[in-house]
Order: structure tokens, then sequence, then C-alpha cells
């Protein structure tokens, strides 16, 4: 499979249409593969809630394709530990997050698109690895939380 301008156009149009603005196309043949590689495509009205993976194999790799999006590491009670803006155009790339470390990331452009990669297989967020200080999609004051951490950078 080639990884071109038309995969990355044609993602992030469905990106754009879907409810939580962002879109994935998976490079794994099923959700239980031991190596979970992926497009992602975002918009700047997604949310992605802040969290951790508790799983010492669940190590995280994101590379920016094209766009620009912000990461952020909290601390246990939410304070911003670091923050980083990935642009390909000022030469950062991209991000590798430990597990056990509180992330999220904010696209800055439409059209942003990342490479994503961790050990399966695909698990969903469990209770203790959400942040309970930050809003869950779909919560009042998804917007406002959004908007304060825009405003970080």
């Amino acid at each position: 499979m080639i990884i071109d301008k038309e995969m990355l156009d044609a993602l992030s149009l469905d990106a754009a249409s879907s409810s939580r603005k962002r879109k994935n196309l998976n490079f794994h043949a099923e959700e239980s593969a031991k190596s979970n590689r992926l497009l992602n495509a975002i918009e700047p009205d997604s949310y992605v809630p802040p969290h951790r993976h508790n799983d010492p194999d669940k190590d995280e790799t994101i590379i920016l394709l094209r766009g620009r999006m912000g990461i952020l590491f909290f601390s246990e009670d939410g304070a911003v530990q670091m923050k980083s803006v990935l642009d390909s155009l000022n030469g950062v790339y991209g991000v590798d997050i430990p597990h056990g470390t509180t992330h999220t990331l904010i696209s800055f452009e439409k059209g942003t698109v990342f490479f994503e990669s961790k050990a399966g297989p695909y698990v969903p967020i469990v209770e203790n690895e959400r942040a309970a200080w930050a809003p869950r999609e779909n919560e009042s004051g998804v917007q406002d939380y959004l908007e304060m951490l825009r405003k970080l950078f």
C-alpha cells in the first residue's frame, strides 16, 4: 500500500465529515494484531481526551505526515509538564510517548495526518487510564477545555 497525497486527502475528507473530526486507517489486519500501525487524520475541532496507556508494552510513537499539531504531557493533577508543536516545516516531526504518560494532542490545521504505532492488540482506554480532571468526549465543557489547551501554545 502506497501512502500518497490522494490517500491522505481521502482520509482527511473522512475525518472532516465524521462527528469526532478524526478518522484512522489501520494497516494491521485485525485489532488483535501484535503491532498496531495506522494513519490518523485529525481536524482542528477534534477533542482527544487526555489519557495514558498503563500497559508497559504500550509505548506510542507518532510521526507527523502533514499539517501541524500540538502534543501535551500532564502530571497526575493535570498540570502541563511539557508541550511541543509538531510541524514538519519547522523540523519537529514526531514524538515517542512512554507508557504511563498522560497526554493529548490538538490539530492546528485542517488536513493534519499522522502515523501512529504501538504494540497490539488494540485495547480501549479503561477508567484508570482516563484523566479524571479533564472532560470526556461529548461532555459539557469540552470546547472550553480544548480552547484553554490551544491558548497554551
